[in-house]
């Protein structure tokens, strides 16, 4: 990753395509599977991916590595984009599970797996009515693995209130959904 400020450099200088294409080459699988444990269908979370690198493309101009890192940059993109994506589609669409990405060996497992996506389904309804900064919290410490330190900063929030407001969360899911969230 050393060469990466000067690829984003070439690229704000110059509009390098190479550079550019080295870096989405670089972070595109894992922005990805970021977006994908969020959002259950695979095109949707493609489509997502493709957005948030059109939209950091069209923004690297703007980046400034001293602020953040460009892979922390490339997050917080990601989960704004993936609260948008939520947002505009709470109230006109509901998940259906797909018999086809099913492989079930057994009726137990099959019973299970749709007990958990029925929870997961519930949960993200819940997560989706909050602020837009809870929701970033709650996206990146659970689907994107952040520490508390790494959401602050990608937040410009202090450490302490992404704490706060995850642990409140985490305490408001266990009431709301009682022993299927355990």
């Amino acid at each position: 990753m050393d060469d990466e400020p000067r690829l984003i450099s070439k690229i704000q200088k110059k509009g390098d395509r190479a550079a550019a294409d080295t870096l989405i080459r670089r972070y595109y699988d894992e922005i990805y599977r970021y977006i994908r444990r969020q959002i259950t269908d695979k095109d949707a979370a493609m489509d997502l991916t493709q957005e948030v690198f059109l939209s950091a493309l069209r923004a690297v101009s703007r980046f400034d590595g001293k602020q953040a890192g460009f892979r922390t940059w490339l997050y917080k993109i990601a989960t704004d984009k993936t609260v948008d994506h939520f947002r505009s589609r709470a109230v006109r669409r509901r998940r259906v599970l797909a018999a086809e990405e099913l492989e079930l060996p057994d009726e137990a497992d099959f019973t299970r797996r749709i007990e958990q996506a029925d929870l997961a389904e519930r949960v993200t309804r819940y997560v989706n009515a909050l602020s837009a900064e809870t929701q970033a919290i709650f996206r990146l410490k659970s689907y994107g693995g952040h520490t508390f330190a790494e959401i602050a900063a990608l937040l410009s929030v202090p450490e302490s209130s992404v704490k706060s407001k995850y642990y409140r969360l985490l305490r408001a899911l266990r009431k709301e959904f009682g022993n299927d969230w355990d």
